[in-house]
């Protein structure tokens, strides 16, 4: 199948054409680092919005780079699906460590990349939370349930690609879903929608943030 967009920055134009009911208003666009920055300074600049970085990170399996069973968010807050590390045969052990490692991937992008005033300055605000994609959809669930803590008024998911049985699960948290590329089927990768897909350092997600 043909990649739905040549890169993030071009999904991040294509998911504005859509939320152009938003532009010059009040709302915020909050980015997942690493690779939902490049989405959502696209977003912002088409819209005229402010961005600024949410960190929230997997807990990802032990074996796997990618693949996760859970996630931290920016204010610390922690999801775990225990249904899914007790099927893994995941030891307590392991679930502490990955914890534990996510934790500090947050603490380290909260510390670097993102404004604390801005996260919580939130009350009663039409938040905008983008990624450059959803596949399992625990970081935006948890990303969901801290701005929830925090008082945001409306929470806007807006992602480039995911797929359909995830976006049904995410529509029980979100109030508003924006997604272009919807997939169905077995198998699902972000990075499937793109022509251009690698991972970016903190450095680079940094650059993107200041300018």
């Amino acid at each position: 199948m043909k990649p739905a967009f040549r890169d993030r920055a071009a999904a991040g134009a294509h998911l504005a054409a859509m939320l152009e009911k938003y532009k010059g208003g009040n709302a915020v666009v909050l980015a997942i680092p690493a690779g939902g920055v490049p989405v959502g300074a696209a977003i912002a600049r088409e819209l005229g919005l402010p961005v600024h970085a949410a960190p929230v990170s997997k807990v990802l399996y032990p074996w796997t780079t990618e693949s996760g069973f859970g996630a931290v968010a920016f204010d610390g807050s922690v999801w775990i699906d225990e249904e899914a590390a007790e099927n893994s045969r995941l030891t307590k052990a392991q679930v502490e460590k990955a914890v534990a490692d996510a934790r500090a991937k947050v603490e380290r992008r909260t510390k670097t990349l993102s404004s604390g005033k801005a996260l919580t300055g939130l009350s009663g605000k039409t938040v905008i939370l983008v990624d450059d994609g959803i596949a399992a959809g625990s970081t935006m669930r948890t990303a969901i349930a801290a701005l929830r803590k925090l008082g945001a008024g409306r929470i806007v998911v807006a992602v480039p690609t995911a797929p359909s049985r995830s976006l049904d699960v995410m529509r029980r948290f979100a109030d508003e879903i924006v997604c272009p590329n919807i997939r169905g089927g077995g198998s699902f990768a972000v990075a499937d929608a793109y022509e251009e897909w690698r991972d970016l350092s903190d450095d680079e997600v940094e650059a993107m943030l200041k300018r």
